[in-house]
């Protein structure tokens, strides 16, 4: 088999990527390991800047995500129980759409299906070769059986622990990262929303954020440490917890119920740089994860592949491989701003183990400046509905 690129992961980056270059008439075949259910089945974010919302128009699958999806004008922050609101459009004229990661992938890959592009589930054993010359190629194993695919590009949208990032030599790739010690506990639930936009808490228990999928269906989150175990939080004890450290106004208006989904997810910063070698290029969480405090981890994946599907657009068009030769540092230079953006949310809004009430009360002041700052507000709102690409 041939095609002009090989993507490998099906995920929200991948399957973007690939629908990206099918409207432009570049062939792409998807491969995956996971089974479509399995993919489907995944718990994700669901906050999106308005250039995501642009992009996947773009890709023609956003009018389910307009027709059921919920623009944001502004978030809630709050500290010790009392909260505030930034006001996203008065600060900057932006909102963002909280419409699920999952939904997102349901779209696209309804899309590819009716373009009758190429997706290969349950490809073990994925391996590129010849990265660094002009023929690379990709192996893989199906049923048993060895494939092989010729192409010109490969991109590495398989996630933190694909194997996309391996490929580059030790010697090239240089990584930053820092592990938080602590996670989230987050619970799914089918209960009206407590708020109608996102609740981040800052409190001297720990952080919680209150947040949804649908106007029927929550998701809230408190911190834990790491050592926790879903198997000790009863449901009682997960809406105990979060009614302490959210605002006393959102605490009386809680709707609690059963929940249908209970995780505990570690919280890291992470980039690997450079994000092309060769002909392969990193996309999404393959080149970095941030926290999901400040909601950019699709977001990232979504500016990254709008850049390589540039780059490849150009290539072909019209033989110009600027945006190839410039696409790990233009993707990078928007990677760390909103590292930083994430890092600093992270900082301000979690109570950390060694943690003293100096540095407790910091937090709280910092949350009194974005409260009576409007240029401190500009600041988070501009970073929050998405840097210009």
């Amino acid at each position: 088999m041939r095609a002009q690129v090989v993507i490998i992961g099906g995920g929200p980056a991948g399957l973007l990527l690939g629908q990206l270059l099918h409207r432009d008439g570049i062939e792409a075949v998807v491969l995956e390991l996971r089974t479509r259910d399995y993919v489907l089945s995944r718990i994700r974010a669901g906050v999106l800047e308005w250039g995501a919302v642009e992009t996947l128009d773009a890709a023609g699958v956003g009018a389910r995500m307009h027709a059921e999806g919920l623009p944001h004008e502004g978030v809630y922050l709050a500290a010790q129980n009392r909260g505030f609101r930034i006001d996203f459009e008065a600060r900057v004229g932006r909102r963002v759409m909280v419409y699920g990661q999952t939904e997102i992938t349901a779209d696209l890959y309804a899309a590819r299906d009716a373009a009758g592009a190429v997706t290969i589930h349950e490809a073990e054993g994925v391996t590129p070769h010849g990265l660094d010359t002009d023929a690379p190629y990709v192996t893989y194993t199906k049923d048993g059986t060895e494939h092989r695919i010729d192409c010109d590009f490969v991109a590495g949208c398989d996630g933190f622990h694909g194997v996309s990032r391996t490929c580059i030599p030790k010697s090239v790739l240089r990584a930053f990262e820092r592990v938080y010690p602590f996670g989230w506990l987050g619970v799914l639930s089918d209960t009206p929303p407590v708020s109608d936009e996102l609740i981040y808490a800052n409190h001297e228990r720990g952080f919680a954020l209150c947040s949804m999928r649908t106007k029927t269906r929550s998701r809230y989150y408190v911190q834990v440490p790491l050592s926790d175990k879903v198997g000790a939080w009863s449901d009682q004890a997960f809406w105990d917890e979060l009614r302490r450290r959210i605002p006393e106004d959102s605490a009386a208006r809680l709707v609690t119920g059963p929940s249908i989904e209970k995780s505990i997810a570690p919280l890291r910063s992470f980039v690997a740089e450079p994000m092309r070698w060769g002909r392969l290029f990193l996309a999404g969480d393959a080149a970095h994860i941030v926290p999901p405090t400040g909601a950019k981890g699709l977001n990232l994946a979504v500016g990254d592949v709008r850049y390589l599907h540039e780059a490849l657009l150009a290539h072909y068009s019209d033989g110009d491989d600027t945006g190839i030769e410039g696409y790990s540092d233009r993707a990078l230079a928007r990677v760390w701003k909103a590292e930083r953006f994430s890092w600093s949310m992270t900082m301000m809004l979690h109570r950390f183990p060694d943690q003293s009430p100096f540095e407790q009360r910091m937090q709280e002041t910092e949350l009194a400046y974005l409260e009576s700052s409007v240029a401190a507000q500009t600041a988070m709102a501009e970073n929050y509905t998405g840097l210009p690409f």
